[in-house]
């Protein structure tokens, strides 16, 4: 199971009563947050999920509307007790970019571990079992979109044990991965387990144009999480201007990546009333909606079976 709260919906700046875009994904106690605008620590500690858990953040691109907050956030972390080290990702500039931001938060208690990931192709790294993908977008300046997704391996064959002769005693190391010796015959997980079965995949796109590349990133996404900085159609022209996306460009994405579920986020702040528009995504891709601040959702594997 993944839990994901969406911290908040707002680009550009904080609004009074919206905070800017951020995304903390939640697998076994563990965390991961994505972006980190100014006060990303206030709605945090409104999930009451807590800090010290926050293994790594994923920045998109070093707009300060998504990483003026780490200086804070890294301090509250400190307050929190953390000491294990921190995994920052993001694109090419990510050293320079830490290095500024933490003179006024030195001396932490924990190490921050860097990672700069591709503007130019696609990455896959892997943080608390989670697959994680990014894929370089057109925006003003270079910029990833992520993908988190959660594997499932096969099921467990009972049949195929009992021919191998396994001691029931052994079944749960093997599900769990472990290869076994046996009167000195070696015994594998995969040798008794099914195909891998659908995971459990989330995707998150904001500050880009609509790309081909980005249909096959989001497929099958379980949910999308994507820009919808302009509502109005009339507002097309500036979104293409300003490398962003309109609501009905965001609807045509999902339905073209046949994902099951969109949340539209990182609203202007001139638009005062995202659900407005939200007919313009739903004629396009009826199971979208205009997220809220720490809107929640926890995803589960589809068959269980």
């Amino acid at each position: 199971m993944l839990d994901v709260c969406l911290l908040g919906t707002g680009g550009m700046m904080p609004l009074p009563g919206r905070w800017l875009t951020a995304l903390l994904v939640r697998h076994k106690g563990r965390m991961i947050l994505i972006d980190c605008g100014e006060g990303t620590q206030i709605p945090l500690k409104m999930t009451k999920w807590g800090f010290k858990a926050i293994d790594a953040i994923l920045f998109t691109h070093y707009h300060a509307d998504h990483i003026a907050g780490l200086p804070g956030l890294l301090l509250t972390l400190a307050n929190s007790g953390k000491e294990e080290p921190l995994t920052l990702m993001g694109p090419p500039g990510l050293k320079r970019i830490v290095e500024g931001l933490t003179v006024i938060s030195p001396e932490l208690p924990y190490a921050l571990r860097l990672f700069e990931l591709s503007d130019l192709e696609s990455t896959e790294v892997c943080i608390d079992n989670l697959k994680i993908k990014s894929l370089p977008v057109e925006h003003t300046l270079p910029c990833l979109s992520y993908s988190i997704e959660l594997n499932r391996q096969g099921s467990f064959k009972v049949e195929r044990a009992l021919e191998l002769g396994i001691p029931l005693n052994y079944w749960n190391s093997l599900q769990h991965g472990l290869t076994l010796t046996l009167e000195n015959k070696i015994i594998t997980p995969e040798m008794v387990l099914g195909e891998p079965r659908q995971g459990i995949k989330v995707c998150y796109c904001t500050d880009t144009r609509p790309t081909e590349d980005l249909v096959k990133f989001i497929g099958n996404s379980d949910l999308f999480i994507c820009e919808g900085m302009y509502g109005h159609e009339n507002d097309s022209n500036k979104a293409g201007q300003k490398k962003h996306m309109t609501y009905s460009e965001a609807g045509l994405l999902a339905k073209r990546g046949n994902v099951t579920e969109l949340w539209l986020t990182h609203y202007s702040p001139s638009l005062t009333n995202p659900e407005d528009f939200i007919d313009s995504v739903r004629t396009i891709f009826p199971n979208a909606k205009a997220a809220k601040d720490l809107d929640t959702k926890s995803l589960n594997y589809k068959n269980q079976q």
